[in-house]
C-alpha cells in the first residue's frame, strides 16, 4: 500500500507533527552520540594521549589530527584593499569602484570582493541613518 508523505497511515494514526510541535527541540543529542559519549567517558586523557604518541611517532593521519585541534583552520583570512574615506553615502561609489578594480587586477578573489561590498554597504547604511538623525534634529530645532 503506497501513502504519500503527507497523508496518515491507513490504520488510522496520524503521524504527522501537529502545529506547535516542531519535532525535537534544539540541543536534543541522538542515541548514537549518548552512546559514544558514555563509551568515551573517562577516556579522553588516554585517548589524546595515545593520538599524540602517534603523531611522534609519524603517524601522519594522527598528527593532522593533532595539528588540526591546535591550530584550526583559518575560515578567513585578511583582504587588503586601498579604499577611500567614507565619510558619506556617496563616497561609497569611488569604495566600490576600487573593490572592482581589485578583483579586476586579480588583488582579491570575487568571493572577497563580496564580503567587503557588503561591508560597504553596512557601512553606507550606516551612513545614512547618521545624516538622516542629523537632519532631522536640524529640522527639530528650527520648529
Amino acid at each position: 500500500m503506497t501513502t504519500s508523505r503527507n497523508q496518515p497511515a491507513k490504520s488510522g494514526a496520524d503521524t504527522r507533527f501537529k502545529p506547535g510541535n516542531p519535532g525535537k527541540p534544539k540541543g536534543t543529542r541522538s542515541r548514537a552520540t549518548m552512546a559514544a559519549e558514555a563509551l568515551l567517558n573517562g577516556e579522553a586523557e588516554k585517548l589524546t594521549r595515545t593520538a599524540i604518541d602517534k603523531a611522534l611517532e609519524g603517524d601522519i593521519v594522527a598528527l593532522r589530527l593533532c595539528l588540526e585541534r591546535l591550530v584550526p583552520p583559518r575560515k578567513d583570512s585578511p583582504v587588503r584593499i586601498e579604499l577611500p574615506e567614507i565619510a558619506n553615502a556617496a563616497d561609497v561609489v569611488g569604495a566600490s569602484a576600487a573593490v572592482l578594480a581589485a578583483v579586476g587586477s586579480g588583488e582579491v578573489t570575487p568571493e572577497e570582493a563580496g564580503r567587503v561590498m557588503t561591508l560597504l554597504t553596512a557601512h553606507k547604511n550606516i551612513v545614512e541613518m547618521g545624516d538622516l538623525e542629523r537632519r532631522i534634529a536640524a529640522l527639530e530645532e528650527k520648529n
